[in-house]
């Protein structure tokens, strides 16, 4: 049966609770926990030191940390922008869109691998992964790299990066590596396919080069749930190979080109009291925007495709939004509006994600028909079935959803 690991993904070390979470899992026998330099602009990794902070040596050891890092977002992105994030050969950058650049290069994950050891407080870091380095290849499709062409530049770059993973190992700045790539998901027909079954060859390769007497490569980590079962092919040459197999996103699933949250979700209770207050606050001549913005907040709340697109809309629409009617409010006033629209917020996300679950229940009821209880339990059961399964990694935001999967292992 498969274990539980705590993703970091979207942990903070600005939110207590997150931290709470943190300690939660570890006091509660959780012993691995997955994130990566780029998670929250690396404040998952500062929120994994805060939590370690309050165990000592011996119970800090017995919890695994495996890193990732490939990503150039946040602060990276700005400073490579200005010339102070150097990279030897700006050829090993690919610039995927404005906000997200990744690189895989060995100086990349020199630097990356130094700020996360500081940032987590720690020496070594157990397992150090080459985070979905198939960036390349979507870039080298865009370009439209010839297949045979394309492999061998990628197969060069994860060669070149596991020599440098080997000499890592040998350092002892980290104890084993892999890869985690949502590509190994994909069928092998796929263009974004990446071929796993020559990891081995290169790892063994590095450590040849690298004059370590065996390799270090020990883990993949790949999306893989009750929707997305491809992977399962990739797991079992993993086992098959005597590999490590972390599974993620086994609750955030794409079918038909669509995304899914799979949880059946309670109505929000206070919603409409936290809308109508605010309502009656901001209707006024100083706060219509507000206002208009929260009339059309409430009529789309059953329009969202998943509770992605909300979150999505949040950061980009909603927020900015709030922010610019918030400047003709008076310092006197401000932080009991503030208060208000936090908990109103609060109870719209609730309110989205139970018309997302409704939805999601209908559209896929060919997986759930049968499903006597919610969503996320037959969706996580489903992976623990799975032998070729060694961990699943959920994100466990609040304590109260660290007992929740916890015991289902029970």
């Amino acid at each position: 049966m498969s274990n539980f690991a705590f993703g970091t993904y979207r942990i903070s070390d600005l939110n207590p609770q997150h931290i709470e979470a943190l300690k939660e899992a570890i006091e509660s026998g959780i012993t691995m926990i997955d994130t990566s330099s780029n998670y929250m602009d690396g404040g998952a990794e500062r929120a994994i030191a805060l939590a370690f902070r309050e165990f000592d040596d011996y119970k800090r050891d017995e919890i695994e940390i495996v890193g990732k890092f490939g990503y150039i977002q946040g602060t990276n992105l700005l400073n490579y922008k200005k010339g102070l994030l150097a990279i030897e050969n700006a050829q090993e950058v690919v610039e995927y869109n404005q906000e997200c650049y990744h690189s895989i290069s060995k100086q990349f994950m020199r630097d990356q691998l130094t700020e996360s050891l500081k940032r987590l407080e720690i020496e070594k870091i157990d397992c150090y992964l080459v985070h979905n380095p198939e960036y390349y290849i979507l870039d080298a499709l865009r370009r439209d790299v010839s297949k045979d062409e394309r492999l061998d530049e990628m197969y060069r770059r994860l060669q070149e990066v596991f020599v440098g993973l080997e000499e890592e190992v040998k350092k002892g700045r980290i104890g084993s590596y892999g890869v985690s790539s949502n590509s190994f998901s994909l069928p092998k027909s796929s263009n974004e396919f990446l071929p796993y079954e020559d990891l081995l060859t290169l790892a063994q390769n590095a450590a040849n080069i690298a004059k370590n007497d065996m390799h270090s490569f020990t883990t993949i980590e790949l999306p893989i749930n009750i929707l997305e079962i491809d992977g399962l092919r990739c797991a079992s040459w993993a086992k098959k190979s005597s590999l490590r197999v972390l599974a993620n996103r086994p609750l955030n699933a794409k079918y038909k080109d669509k995304m899914f949250r799979l949880c059946d979700c309670d109505e929000s209770k206070e919603y409409y009291c936290y809308f109508n207050e605010l309502m009656e606050i901001c209707d006024n001549e100083t706060l219509r925007p507000m206002y208009n913005l929260l009339e059309e907040l409430d009529e789309v709340k059953h329009k969202y495709g998943w509770i992605g697109d909300y979150d999505v809309f949040l950061f980009s629409q909603i927020i900015p939004h709030i922010k610019k009617s918030l400047e003709a409010v008076d310092e006197e006033n401000i932080e009991t509006v503030l208060n208000l629209i936090d908990l109103y917020l609060q109870e719209y996300k609730k309110s989205v994600s139970f018309e997302c679950s409704i939805k999601t229940r209908e559209e896929l009821k060919e997986f759930f028909n049968k499903c006597s209880v919610s969503m996320q339990e037959c969706a996580i059961r489903f992976l623990m079935q799975k032998d070729d399964i060694d961990y699943i990694l959920v994100g466990m935001r609040k304590p109260a959803y660290v007992h929740q999967i916890l015991s289902l292992g029970e």
